[in-house]
């Protein structure tokens, strides 16, 4: 009787001892798991644009025309609308109407009887001219609180034709274009238009290339990336607001009143004094080549310690990138890093979408020459991330936050902060090569009481520049790497 026993306390604790193992094992070993969503066969998996009905459900646009929802519970689609051309925005009004913006126009697109199909197809604005160029993208729309609606134009590739057959007003200043450079011959190609609740449809902005990505965030402020190219030395993080000019010349040529010709002709140094800065400027090849859509961590705290900050896709990598923003002398500046690198994630990444349950989606495009097709999700395994948290210029340099207390001994050395700058020139020259490329000593290191925060002293700081810093070595206090060692911050202003 006594061996019974013993045999069983010994069973009991192997049992025990085996189920700690097993929960340890369940841990995750990483923050951020990137997973694959399947999609139903025969769709041609180019997305085009991605958003969440109130129940949870995912909506999907593909560039073929196809519009789909997704319902994440039962892993299972359904048909929504077809036909379509290349529409590249959705937004969701509500679980029947949808906001489509395609090539032609925005449209509502809505399912009037119930029985979940499309049926009403209803033109929302097409106040905007089109030629038929390959490049004649569009973005959007995306909402204010007021019930204003915001879309992105791009402007027209000079690698591109002009169909003989156009829409809109034709100017044909630019074109063909000597020297080559993306053009605007028909209202208003390279504007963010704003689209009143009467129905008015308002030129709100002009300078753009590409304005690939448009969010507005809780505090009705308007953001939209712009890609690098012709006018644009690297791709860039704009805070748009209505009469302003940012940057490329093209589209003033529909600036009311405008008599001046080809804009694009006007000495860079008159064009430079009319144009808004940029917030924020994503070194080219180094945090982005090609950023796509921005949208705004609004999840509390479901997606992980970073709420209120930017996540935006990027084309040309397997990256999500991170923005941090501040105000500094009235304007808008900070920091950029990378968020996700590899770890499963396709290129392509084109469109972002915050599911309800706090997971990123992500569509994936290809457009037949970089990128990949399909749709994934990004989720939060609830294991607290070992990153830079946020960037901030000081008086002397930098406070850099981190969401975990540091090593004392590495984060406290000077050694272990690799730093420099540099600046991207303003030109039609197709993007920019860095300037006055310096290596910045940083003269002193002070790590905060809780050993997340950490300030770094410069032997100087300028405005105009980005300081690129490469963190070398540094560990949580339990020895964890950080996720990221490379963050970029745009200097605007200095405090």
């Amino acid at each position: 009787m006594k061996w019974i026993n013993f045999f069983t306390v010994v069973i009991c604790l192997l049992a025990i001892s085996g189920c700690q193992d097993t929960d340890k094992r369940k841990e995750p070993t990483t923050s951020y798991i990137v997973e694959t969503i399947p999609l139903p066969e025969g769709l041609e998996g180019e997305t085009g644009a991605i958003a969440f009905l109130p129940d949870g459900r995912l909506v999907a646009c593909f560039l073929r025309g196809e519009v789909m929802i997704y319902d994440p519970a039962k892993e299972s689609w359904q048909v929504f609308a077809t036909g379509l051309h290349e529409p590249l925005g959705v937004l969701v009004v509500d679980e029947s109407e949808l906001l489509v913006m395609q090539r032609p126009e925005l449209t509502r697109v809505k399912d009037t009887d119930g029985d979940g199909q499309a049926d009403l197809f209803e033109t929302v604005t097409d106040d905007f001219g089109m030629t038929g160029n390959y490049h004649e993208w569009n973005y959007g729309p995306v909402k204010d609180s007021k019930g204003n609606l915001f879309i992105g134009l791009n402007t027209s590739s000079e690698w591109g034709i002009m169909q003989e057959e156009v829409r809109g007003r034709l100017d044909t200043t630019l074109v063909p274009g000597k020297p080559l450079q993306k053009f605007s011959a028909v209202p208003y190609r390279g504007w963010i238009m704003k689209l009143t609740p009467e129905g008015k449809t308002i030129p709100y902005a002009s300078g753009f290339r590409s304005p690939r990505g448009l969010v507005v965030d809780d505090s009705d402020r308007l953001f939209v990336t712009d890609n690098q190219g012709d006018w644009v030395g690297t791709s860039t993080i704009f805070q748009v607001e209505e009469g302003k000019f940012y940057g490329h010349p093209a589209s003033l040529l529909w600036t009311p009143g405008w008599d001046r010709g080809d804009p694009s002709k006007l000495p860079v140094e008159e064009l430079n004094a009319m144009r808004t800065m940029a917030s924020v400027l994503m070194p080219h090849g180094i945090i982005s080549s090609s950023p796509t859509q921005l949208v705004v961590d609004e999840t509390d705290g479901k997606f992980g310690p970073f709420s209120g900050q930017l996540f935006i896709g990027e084309m040309n990598q397997e990256r999500i990138i991170r923005a941090m923003l501040e105000e500094v002398d009235g304007q808008l500046q900070g920091a950029v890093l990378p968020f996700i690198d590899g770890q499963n994630l396709l290129k392509g990444n084109n469109r972002l979408a915050f599911a309800p349950d706090g997971s990123l989606w992500v569509g994936h495009v290809q457009y037949g020459f970089v990128g990949d097709k399909g749709i994934q999700r990004i989720v939060f395994t609830g294991k607290p991330p070992v990153d830079i948290y946020d960037m901030k210029i000081t008086k002397k340099g930098f406070d850099l936050t981190f969401t975990q207390p540091l090593n004392d001994s590495l984060a406290s050395a000077p050694a272990s902060y690799e730093l420099k700058h540099y600046y991207y020139d303003y030109h039609l020259k197709y993007g920019s090569d860095q300037y006055d490329v310096q290596d910045v000593a940083v003269t002193s290191v002070e790590l905060s009481a809780d050993r997340k925060k950490v300030s770094l002293t410069l032997m100087e700081l300028k405005k105009g520049y980005i300081y690129e810093l490469n963190l070398k070595g540094i560990t949580s206090s339990n020895g964890e790497p950080l996720a990221n060692t490379l963050i970029c911050y745009t200097v605007n202003r200095l405090r």
